[in-house]
């Protein structure tokens, strides 16, 4: 069913909304898959926080013009799903996931910070950890050296206290 004049400016709207606070971009094929694996994927999407739909390509071209995502429209050919998502990896996470589950899904291409990517890109941005994987690590290393310190004080006043503890029951059995 085509869709009238208004229903595509609500679409294009809807779409360049959501790509004004994305800051990742990825489109794959789904040509094949079945729509029980395509509502997998919508699920999976929609429980990480990524805008994931099925357009009309020149109706997504007119959404990214003017934006940082205008350097893929030159990938937008096919039948793509388009996942925009505001964390920078998450939208490369879910299809490269998913992709690596389903050899129907396949990668095309997608966009960050102005930068067109391949599928090689594209796989590589899913490689990455997650913000908060990578704020914990950040945490970790920031308590390791006082974690080491707190330990090592620990043994020395364990070493100091265990010395006077040894000494004050020979002290009473020489009395």
């Amino acid at each position: 069913m085509s869709l009238n004049r208004n229903e595509k400016a609500a679409v294009v709207s809807d779409v360049a909304a959501q790509a004004a606070k994305s800051q990742t971009l990825a489109l794959a094929e789904y040509r094949g898959l079945t729509v029980e694996n395509l509502n997998k994927l919508r699920v999976d999407a929609r429980a990480k926080g990524v805008y994931l739909h099925v357009l009309k390509n020149t109706l997504a071209r007119r959404a990214v013009a003017g934006t940082p995502f205008e350097v893929a429209s030159e990938s937008m050919v096919g039948p793509l799903i388009y996942g925009f998502s505001e964390d920078a990896v998450a939208a490369a996470k879910v299809i490269a996931d998913f992709a690596k589950g389903n050899d129907k899904l396949i990668i095309k291409a997608g966009a960050y910070a102005g930068k067109v990517l391949d599928a090689e890109g594209v796989k590589a941005l899913a490689s990455i950890p997650s913000k908060e994987v990578l704020l914990s690590q950040l945490a970790g290393l920031l308590k390791a050296p006082i974690q080491r310190t707190a330990a090592v004080l620990a043994a020395l006043a364990e070493k100091r206290g265990g010395g006077a503890e040894e000494a004050a029951p020979a002290e009473a059995a020489a009395a």
